[in-house]
């Protein structure tokens, strides 16, 4: 049987830990009680020690007579339960007074003192989060009525004829639209100016107005009134240049566009509004359902916490204090309830067209379970890694690929599509473990990326994917050693790895629901944001991959050279060095190791942008100087004379000290002078500090593996490339090490903030002037 304590902590919601009934310190108490106890007996054996009497059975009658007639009142005679309003508030405060002398009074009384406090403290927390999600269950009915009257509007000046002509017809597009009836009217909607000015008026007639509309009505001064304005977030790249060009002609140019008619209203604007405030109801009720989960477990709690003290102390106090608790804030109130009904009524009729079934698909997203074949495959493919690495290992040997004969055509042909798809399951296989780590620490890794529950990636499933592509990977190399071995031509063996590359590229973009979809089609979405930055709205996950992608330049390397081998025909004459002389090759070289934190730097840029963060800035500054200290090195290894190692030498040394302080300071949060816990953080999720050190020490020493570049060992081709390929894997486990501990940094500042559920924007905002 599960002891409540793990249940609880298994349970309670992560980011509101702080604010749960702290069951364990009550527990506490409960120990000093139990051995305050122990030590009473003595003195109560002592006052035995003088014989029995014939009139104990007499009073054991009496005493047991009393008890079941006037159990109630001794019951409710132990301790007695005050409440009081703070003078601040109306806040409800309560304190226990014990009415009954206990052998062990001093813990007892510590125990309802701290038994009071975790009350007080449950109804304070869910009565301001019960506030805040009233407040916004306020917000977005308004945000609501604003939507329907718009579209309401919108769909009777479309049915309404024109000079004689008829609306025309909706489209089939429109008609199996998932937006609701009223809104696929909306698929002409007038764009003209004349148009606009009637379709604003008319909102102006139901209290809706725009901003810069030139039908707005004025005050008496000749300023406008209260104006509404449509504010979509600059999502996508079209939206970005038309908020920059905006930027650009009002601010720079300080001439504010010309008085017309106002913001064009038009079917995207309407569509993306819906989607918002759609959004913004699935985040309310996932809020609701989070706090009706808190009422719950602390309800359970205080029942089993009161439990535990009547079986150690042998009273019967819990009942009188459990009346007390149900009739608590946080037990009492159902405006939660009666707010999550309201909300599946307005969503169903809203955005599901009155489909119940439908609406709960969004409101309550089915998580998946675990299946028991995911481990059955996870370790037949181990076991089938394991049994091809020592065949290929002893054919390599048996065949002789690496001796001086043969070593150069087969480090430059095959090696690098196998290193490549090396260095991606070596990742993979981090970023498992980085999974398990999450998962076992209760870090909320599905709110952080923002991850749906229903198809987020789990350990196994990230190890299922590491296991199969390396098996995979190593049965072609076997495969292609033996049909090297048997005689084939160089140029059929070698397109063995092009065909296995293609393959995977065929996997990554198949349109079936296999081979986890929903993962593959949000790390294409992911690398488009990244590819296209600034352009698109940068989020945690965006530039948490982009991060990723600093760690894998050798890997894009790789896959260079193989493209150039295959995508040249190199391998129908096997001349693998048409590619590596080429001058193209030699510069594109540059490019791939600028792009990864090219695309990082344009992501602080653009966060910049959005959120005026200085921060974002110097942020962008790091990745600037890791990218001239590649650029450095790469030169340094064709240009090997002194004024370029010390070039090296000193925007390396620059760069790593910009990154390990950024690494300690902002993405892991320590480094803290004046935190309890010394150069770390007062808040810790691993309890063993020790970790800490080494991790930081361990990330010093990864961080400075370029040292061997500029080294200059004398070793020859293979052992040079399976240097490289070693550090690059060193590279790989520094980042799945560096993102356990950045996840952490961001999930506790989810806790110090409360933060359990998204912040979803609106679109509708009252713009208000002066009188």
């Amino acid at each position: 049987m599960v002891k409540f304590s793990k249940e609880l902590e298994a349970q309670l919601i992560p980011e509101w830990k702080d604010a749960f009934v702290n069951y364990w310190q009550l527990k506490k108490h409960i120990k000093k009680i139990k051995l305050a106890r122990k030590n009473y007996k003595p003195h109560d054996h002592l006052s035995s020690d003088f014989g029995r009497s014939i009139f104990d059975p007499i009073r054991f009658v009496a005493n047991k007579f009393s008890s079941n007639l006037f159990g109630q009142d001794n019951k409710a005679s132990i301790i007695q339960v005050k409440s009081k309003v703070m003078e601040e508030g109306d806040e409800e405060v309560y304190q226990t007074e014990l009415a009954q002398l206990f052998s062990e009074e001093d813990e007892v009384r510590a125990f309802f003192k701290r038994l009071d406090e975790e009350l007080n403290k449950v109804n304070q927390f869910y009565s301001t989060k019960e506030s805040e999600f009233l407040e916004r269950g306020d917000i977005l009915n308004k945000q609501l009525e604003i939507l329907v009257d718009l579209k309401r509007i919108l769909g009777d000046w479309q049915r309404k004829p024109t000079n004689g002509i008829l609306p025309r017809s909706r489209s089939s597009s429109a008609r199996n639209s998932d937006f609701s009836e009223s809104q696929a009217s909306l698929s002409d909607v007038p764009t003209g100016t004349a148009q606009m000015h009637d379709v604003i008026a008319a909102l102006e007639r139901n209290g809706v107005s725009f901003i810069n509309a030139s039908t707005r009505s004025k005050t008496k001064k000749g300023k406008p009134k209260m104006a509404m304005r449509i504010d979509i977030p600059p999502e996508t790249p079209a939206r970005t240049i038309a908020a920059v060009t905006s930027m650009l002609w009002e601010e720079l140019v300080n001439n504010p566009k010309k008085d017309g008619a106002g913001d064009v209203i038009n079917r995207k604007k309407i569509q993306c509004a819906e989607k918002m405030i759609r959004g913004a109801f699935v985040e309310l009720y996932k809020g609701l359902g989070l706090l009706k989960t808190y009422s719950s477990l602390n309800m359970v709690a205080f029942t089993k916490i009161l439990k535990k003290f009547d079986k150690v102390s042998n009273q019967k106090a819990s009942a009188n204090y459990l009346q007390v608790v149900k009739r608590s804030y946080f037990i009492s109130s159902d405006k939660v309830v009666r707010l999550m009904d309201e909300v599946e009524s307005i969503f169903t009729k809203h955005f599901a067209n009155n489909d119940r079934k439908k609406a709960m698909k969004f409101l309550r997203p089915q998580q998946q379970k675990d299946s028991h074949m995911v481990t059955f495959f996870v370790g037949l493919f181990t076991g089938c890694f394991v049994s091809l690495f020592s065949v290929y290992a002893i054919l390599a040997h048996l065949s002789g690929i690496f001796s001086a004969s043969t070593e150069v055509a087969y480090m430059e042909t095959v090696y690098p599509v196998f290193s490549a798809f090396a260095l991606l399951c070596l990742h993979l296989f981090m970023y498992g473990c980085n999974l398990f780590m999450w998962k076992s620490t209760r870090i909320n890794y599905n709110f952080i990326f923002e991850f749906s529950p229903n198809t987020a990636l789990k350990y196994r499933d990230a190890f299922l994917l590491c296991t199969t592509c390396m098996t995979a990977v190593l049965g072609a190399m076997v495969v292609h050693l033996l049909l090297r071995a048997s005689g084939f031509s160089p140029s059929q063996v070698d397109a063995i790895p092009g065909i296995l590359l293609l393959i995977s590229c065929c996997m990554l973009v198949c349109p079936f629901d296999i081979f986890y979809r929903p993962t593959r089609f949000c790390f294409l979405r992911i690398m488009r944001n990244i590819i296209c930055s600034p352009f698109y709205m940068v989020l945690l996950a965006d530039f948490f991959m982009a991060d990723q992608l600093t760690s894998q330049i050798p890997l894009l390397r790789y896959l260079e050279t193989t493209s150039c081998y295959f995508l040249a025909g190199s391998f129908k004459k096997h001349e693998y060095d048409t590619c590596t002389n080429g001058r193209l090759f030699r510069e594109l070289a540059y490019v791939i190791s600028f792009l990864p934190y090219y695309w990082r730097a344009m992501q602080c840029a653009r966060r910049w942008f959005d959120d005026s963060d200085v921060n974002n800035l110097a942020n962008m500054g790091k990745y600037v100087s890791a990218m001239v200290a590649a650029g450095a090195r790469l030169t340094y290894t064709r240009q090997s004379n002194h004024l370029w190692f010390g070039i090296v030498l000193v925007t390396s040394v620059v760069a790593t000290v910009y990154q390990l302080y950024w690494d300690f300071v902002k993405d892991w949060g320590l480094l803290n002078p004046k935190s309890k816990n010394p150069w770390l953080r007062d808040d810790l999720i691993l309890k063993n500090k020790s970790i800490y050190y080494i991790s930081i020490g361990l990330n010093v020493v990864l961080r400075i593996v370029w040292v061997e570049t500029v080294m200059r060992f004398r070793i020859s081709n293979v052992e040079g490339r399976m240097l490289d390929f070693f550090m690059a894997s060193l590279e790989v486990i520094r980042r799945g090490h560096w993102n356990f501990y950045r996840l952490e940094n961001e999930h506790l500042n989810n806790v110090g903030k409360f933060r359990a559920v998204k912040a979803v924007p609106l679109p509708f905002h009252e713009t208000d002037s002066d009188y």
